[in-house]
């Protein structure tokens, strides 16, 4: 298969991806209404999801490393899919809670396998490049989510959204397993293949792990903007669901497929300079976030919020591929499936797997608007291990 054939495949399940887990959120009131659900029971969906998300993740990652990748990625695009069907079909708050589990399952396996797959079929200097132009399937197909849910959700109700989402990655979840190839596995000896102990050794890289929480810092604010910026805009600009779901849409495809391209793009053109150059632009998007954030949640303004909330994507999203190529430069080649395992591991168990439910439970109890400005704070501390991460690659690359 050539590369850009295979780049296509990959892309189109990594949309998809996205758009079966964001299309939850733009019904959120839909869902709330008919189930008779409070705030925290909202926030729960998205927390169960990344905590079944996380916890497969460094087994499939394991298991990928030590057989076909091309099989796993196949297999868990159809696991997915039909769990999203499964969401459609739920009848209650628990039903609806395990449908959403299996889509944890099931997307655990292709992220952590599909970015270091991608990389290794590109030179290294293009790395940072190629893995941003893959990363814009997250803020479209989250852009997606929230457009189509919204949609389909106002004229024909939340469970047409999931049914109508979940279809199309059974398809194309198939055509990957049976026609994708991974010559890794098959030139690698018993030898060469990882055991668990390379969980160990991989968390003794410190480059790494210092990595992987400034991650989980931007994760933390992504997860809880993701799932309760629609319900904010619905509440403090009474936007209706479509509306809200169309105005986050919007703003995660221009500002959020920006963001992504040109933080690419920065990272590489800095590479010549700086071998630093990921961690730099992680650490200036953390650093730089709060301002329009908060700057969005005092206006109640259309227009000053979706301007603040825009620059707020954008920041957000701008580290995306050059996050993803410090972890490929960070980690030997043999175990990357596992690293990118360990890395969903450790950024949604402290991001996002907390966050939605964090601020449905300050939502409940003060303010959602209360509740993101808190969110937000993490940023400071992210900025400071996006720092701690470049020194201590710099070390180790001088040894």
């Amino acid at each position: 298969m050539k590369i850009n054939r295979l780049f296509a495949v990959l892309f189109g399940l990594n949309l998809l991806n996205y758009i079966d887990r964001q299309v939850l959120y733009a019904v959120f009131p839909l869902i709330q209404t008919d189930l008779s659900l409070s705030d925290l029971q909202l926030g729960s969906f998205a927390s169960v999801f990344i905590c079944v998300y996380l916890c497969c993740a460094p087994v499939i990652g394991f298991f990928a490393d030590r057989s076909s990748r091309a099989k796993w990625i196949g297999a868990t695009a159809c696991l997915w899919s039909a769990s999203t069907l499964g969401c459609g079909a739920a009848f209650n708050y628990v039903s609806l809670l395990a449908a959403r589990a299996g889509i944890g399952v099931g997307e655990a396996g292709f992220t952590t396998i599909a970015q270091p797959f991608l990389a290794e079929q590109y030179p290294k200097h293009k790395h940072s490049f190629i893995l941003a132009l893959f990363g814009l399937a997250l803020p479209l197909g989250s852009a997606l989510g929230y457009i189509l849910g919204g949609l389909i959700g106002q004229h024909w109700g939340w469970r047409a959204a999931f049914m109508l989402a979940g279809v199309p990655g059974a398809f194309l979840g198939l055509y990957a397993w049976t026609r994708l190839k991974d010559t890794r596995a098959a030139a690698a000896t018993a030898a060469q293949k990882p055991h668990w102990n390379s969980y160990r050794a991989l968390l003794k890289n410190k480059a790494f792990l210092w990595l992987c929480l400034a991650q989980a810092m931007i994760t933390f604010i992504i997860g809880g903007l993701s799932a309760w910026a629609p319900t904010y805009m619905h509440r403090a600009l009474k936007l209706d669901m479509a509306q809200a779901g169309f105005v986050m849409g919007v703003l995660i495809i221009v500002c959020g497929a920006l963001g992504t391209f040109a933080g690419g793009k920065l990272a590489e053109k800095l590479l010549r300079r700086t071998r630093l150059s990921y961690f730099w632009v992680l650490g200036g998007a953390l650093a730089f976030v709060v301002l329009p954030f908060w700057a969005g949640l005092c206006t109640a303004h259309l227009w000053s919020l979706l301007a603040c909330f825009g620059l707020t994507v954008f920041c957000l999203f701008f580290p995306t591929g050059a996050t993803s190529a410090a972890l490929v430069a960070a980690s030997p080649q043999e175990v990357r499936s596992m690293a990118f395992a360990l890395n969903i591991f450790i950024i949604h168990l402290l991001g996002d797997a907390l966050s939605p439910l964090f601020i449905g439970y300050l939502s409940d109890t003060w303010s959602l608007q209360v509740a993101f400005w808190i969110c937000s704070l993490a940023a400071f501390p992210g900025a400071v291990f996006a720092w701690l991460a470049a020194r201590h690659f710099a070390a180790q690359r001088a040894i």
